[in-house]
This record gives structure tokens, C-alpha cells and sequence, in this order.
């Protein structure tokens, strides 16, 4: 057991690195693709050359930004077959086809499209070339759009049953996987949260040139669309996020639990603003989850139901099956224990499914399929051997969230001052000659991402221990290699991926330090 979960925590680690690590290029790719193409949209209308200079300006930094994402995106679907195998096996019949769409036509879309925006320029006609600055836009979020679509599956496996014979699940309603509650709101706050991301990025940079009197109005024409861009962004953002949190409650209740560091749930179930948790807190125990926090009455219960008086199940709770109604009364549901009780008959049966048809007994694969189909619906937790071990981790699952929600709504703040000072002209000069303010613009930028990356934190950890949630734990889908191959690639990838991230920000500083020396309104460069 100690060496299936060093291996298994060694893949986990692995696969972390090149997620966070592609996580930092996806959604400046996702927000500058757009935030590009209406810069151009503004120049083909206009025919202003001042936003020709300013569109290709920002089109060499997205083009950059691009280039390293792809390469790290690759490397994360191959880990599904070199370290995830009975993963890839147990449901590729269902994961594999959005990657399949994703690869076949949206990334092929917007890869064409991208070489000729970024390649196009006095080849193709003024027309054209806007049409491809969109389309490789749209391509990128359609990209992402199917990429999220898997995902979200693996947090809400609908549209499949599992095949005995082949020991595998294989997909009965591909339209279920597409139009999934978790799909929805996933795809809209991931895609619009990358143009938030890039309008911090685009207001940094340009503040920047501001700190070096560059550009001055090449600057404030570029803040003012980041501004906007990221604005709407950022509101869409938080919507979706509520929705999220609704969705959440409802099929993930242990998640929300490990968000809001919840043990002991309650009618009317107040939000954690902010807190400190205390170590010595585990379910079973009757220790005070915190050491310090700073609570909104009946918030989670609103946010979660859209009820203040609503139950809200913790930890605890959810374990030992135990819940309220609206009326106070207790709800007896399945506790984790049965759960395990019941998965361990579905494995049984499986394993009796699987010598009855060696033996050639159909009467026995019968009785067997039949009672595999009664208690499919814990298959995973028969992997377990204690409850606890369904517990996500609730320091980096709390933690991650609250620093989302904080850093989010800094962003949002910030937003809302630089379009006042953008559009209010006695303002306006806090901007250009105000280095405080631009100082404050430029280090956004690195909050902006740990905002972003934590985010994907919550997600993913907060579905611990599952790969798919319900259906398969972490330790059930890893491949059989020995945990030395893992901690050497993971050492290979650790080294490769800062240096591509060093050579990102040298190409990077390098380029706009160069531009800033240069008259970007009236270069064609």
C-alpha cells in the first residue's frame, strides 16, 4: 500500500506540475485573442493606423504567449496514457471523444487561423485577415470549450454505463457529457475568466509604459479595451461562479464542505469570509474547526440554495449520512461506510460476472450483471477501507478558495477604478503620472494568475480522492510503472517547464523593453 500510494501521489504530482503549468499560458491565450481581435475589428473600421501598431504590438506578445502553451498542452495528454492508463482504459470510450474533437477541429481551426493572423499581414485582404484575428479567437475558446467538457465530465460522469464484458464504461449519451450542468457553468467561468486574466496583463504591461513614459496614448488605448474586456470578464466570472456553487452543493457536497472548512452543518449555514483553521480538526473529533475566522450569517446556506435557511451538510454529516429538510427533520441518507459496503458487492460481483462467463455459466453472468447494476452506483467507493479516506484535502481546498474569492474580487476593484480613471478626465492623470498607481497596476499581474491557478485548485483537489468522482479514486487509475520512471520524468518536466517559462519571460521583457524604445503608433512592426 505504501508503494501504490507513493506512486500514486508521485503521478498526482506530475500531472499537477504540467496542469499549473499550461494553466499559466491558457488564459492570456483565451482573453488576448480577444482583447486582439477587437483592436483590429477597431482599425479595420477606423483605418486608424495608430491601432495597426497597437494590434500587431499585443498580436506578437499573444503569439508568443501561444507557442509555449501548445507545447505544454501536448505533454499533458500523453500523461493519460503513460501515467493514467487504467484511467484512459476504465473510460476512454467517454473522456477520449471531446479530446478527439478538440484536437481534429478546434485546435486544427485555430492553428490555420492563427498562422495566417499573425503571418497575413499585406497577403490577404484587410477583410480576411480580421475574419482569421476572430476565428482564431473562437478557435481558442472552442478549443478550451471541449478540453472543459472533459473535465467537467470527470467531475459529473453522466451519458455512460458500464460494459462488464470489455470491464470498461462506455458512452450511451454524448449530448449528456456536452449540455452537463458542471460543462455549462465550467466552460463560461474558465473562458471569461481568462479575459480577466488578459485585461490585468494588458493593463500591467501598459501601466508599465506609462512608469517609462513610452507610448503614452498607444498606453491608455490599450488600457481602456483591457479594462473593458476584463471588466466584463470578471462580472461574468463571479456569475458563473454562483451558479458553480449551486451546482456544487448539489452533486459535490464534500467539495463545498472542504471549501468552506465545514465539519458540522446546520440550518441557515453561515460563509467563512476569511479564517485560520485549526490542524487538530479531523470529522470524527469534537474540536472547533478554527482557529480564528470571520463569518457572514446564513451566507453558504444563500449561496449554495439560494436559501438562507437552508441545510447545508458538513463533513461529518455527509460521512455518517445524516442531513435536515426544510421543516428540521432529520434526513437519513447513505452514509460512506455503506457506500464502501456496497461497492465492495459491486467489485464482488464483477469478479463473479467475470468467472461465470469463463466458465461459460450464463445463468450465473445474469444473476451476477444484475446485482453488479444494484450496487454500480458506489463502484468506487468499494476501493476504500475507511471513510475517511473520501476526505479531500481541506487546508489546500479552504485556503485555495478564499484566496480565489479575495484575489477575484481585488480584480474586480481594480477594474472598476481604471475605467473611472480612464473615462473621468480629471482622473485621467492618475494613470499617466501617478507611479504608484502604475506600480500597483503592474504587480496585479502576478495576483491576477495566483487568482487563476487557484481556481483550478479548488477543482481539482477539492475532488480528491477521485479521478471521477464516485466512480474511480486516484489510486484505481494510475499505470503500472515503477514510481522511479514517474519521479524522473516528473524532475525532466519540473526543469524543462521553468526553463520554458524563463525563456517566455525573457522573450517577453525583451520584446515590449525593445518596443518601448519605439514609436508604436506609427510602426507597421
Amino acid at each position: 500500500m505504501n508503494e501504490l500510494a507513493t506512486l500514486v501521489d508521485w503521478s498526482r504530482a506530475q500531472f499537477a506540475l504540467t496542469a499549473a503549468f499550461h494553466w499559466l499560458f491558457v488564459p492570456l491565450t483565451l482573453g488576448l485573442s480577444v482583447i486582439v481581435a477587437v483592436m483590429e475589428t477597431i482599425y479595420y473600421r477606423t483605418k486608424d493606423k495608430k491601432w495597426l501598431g497597437t494590434t500587431k504590438f499585443w498580436m506578437t506578445l499573444f503569439a508568443i504567449n501561444f507557442a509555449i502553451g501548445v507545447a505544454t498542452g501536448i505533454i499533458l495528454e500523453f500523461e493519460f496514457g503513460t501515467n493514467w492508463s487504467n484511467y484512459s482504459w476504465f473510460v476512454g470510450d467517454i473522456f477520449g471523444a471531446p479530446l478527439a474533437i478538440e484536437g481534429l477541429l478546434a485546435f486544427f481551426m485555430e492553428s490555420t487561423f492563427f498562422a495566417v493572423m499573425f503571418f497575413g499581414w499585406e497577403k490577404v485582404s484587410a477583410r480576411f485577415h480580421l475574419t482569421s484575428t476572430w476565428l482564431t479567437a473562437i478557435g481558442a475558446s472552442v478549443s478550451a470549450l471541449w478540453i472543459l467538457i472533459a473535465n467537467s465530465w470527470m467531475q459529473y460522469p453522466v451519458g455512460m454505463e458500464f460494459d462488464p464484458d470489455q470491464m470498461r464504461n462506455v458512452m450511451n449519451d454524448f449530448w449528456a457529457l456536452v449540455f452537463s450542468p458542471v460543462a455549462i457553468n465550467k466552460i463560461i467561468h474558465s473562458v471569461f475568466s481568462g479575459w480577466a486574466l488578459a485585461g490585468v496583463f494588458v493593463i500591467g504591461v501598459s501601466s508599465w509604459l506609462l512608469l517609462k513614459k513610452s507610448n503614452k496614448e498607444m498606453a491608455l488605448r490599450s488600457i481602456k479595451t483591457g479594462a473593458w474586456i476584463g471588466f466584463i470578464g470578471i462580472i461574468i466570472t463571479i456569475g458563473s461562479g454562483d451558479g458553480s456553487a449551486k451546482v456544487v452543493s448539489k452533486i459535490q457536497p464534500m467539495k463545498l464542505a472542504a471549501m468552506e472548512g465545514l465539519y458540522h452543518g446546520e440550518q441557515g449555514q453561515s460563509i467563512a469570509a476569511f479564517g485560520i483553521l485549526n490542524p487538530a480538526k479531523t470529522y470524527d473529533n469534537d474540536e472547533s474547526a478554527f482557529l480564528f475566522d470571520i463569518s457572514i450569517p446564513k451566507g453558504l446556506s444563500f449561496l449554495a440554495e439560494g436559501d438562507i435557511n437552508a441545510f447545508i451538510p458538513g463533513i461529518s454529516d455527509i460521512i455518517n449520512g445524516y442531513k435536515l429538510n426544510e421543516n428540521g427533520d432529520t434526513i437519513n441518507t447513505v452514509s460512506y461506510a455503506e457506500r464502501i459496503a456496497i461497492g465492495k458487492a459491486a467489485h464482488k460481483a464483477l469478479r463473479e460476472y467475470d468467472d461465470a462467463k469463463k466458465a461459460g455459466d450464463n445463468a450465473s453472468m445474469l444473476q451476477a450483471k444484475e446485482d453488479l447494476q444494484k450496487s454500480f452506483k458506489y463502484f468506487g467507493y468499494g476501493y476504500f477501507n475507511s471513510p475517511e479516506e473520501a476526505i479531500p484535502n481541506v487546508p489546500i481546498t479552504f485556503y485555495a478558495f478564499h484566496i480565489m474569492v479575495i484575489f477575484g474580487s481585488y480584480i474586480l476593484m481594480l477594474f472598476a477604478a481604471i475605467l473611472l480613471f480612464s473615462y473621468k478626465k480629471s482622473l485621467t492623470h492618475l494613470l499617466t503620472d501617478n507611479k504608484w498607481i502604475q506600480i500597483i497596476a503592474i504587480l496585479s499581474i502576478p495576483v491576477v494568475w495566483i487568482c487563476s491557478e487557484a481556481g483550478w485548485v479548488v477543482a481539482e483537489v477539492g475532488r480528491q480522492p477521485w479521478t471521477i468522482e464516485g466512480l474511480l479514486p486516484t489510486r484505481a487509475a494510475v499505470s503500472d510503472i515503477p514510481t522511479t520512471s514517474v519521479i524522473t520524468t516528473f524532475t525532466i518536466f519540473a526543469v524543462v517547464f521553468m526553463g520554458l517559462l524563463a525563456a517566455e519571460m525573457n522573450i517577453l521583457f525583451k520584446y515590449i523593453i525593445k518596443r518601448s524604445k519605439e514609436d508604436i503608433d506609427n510602426s507597421n512592426n
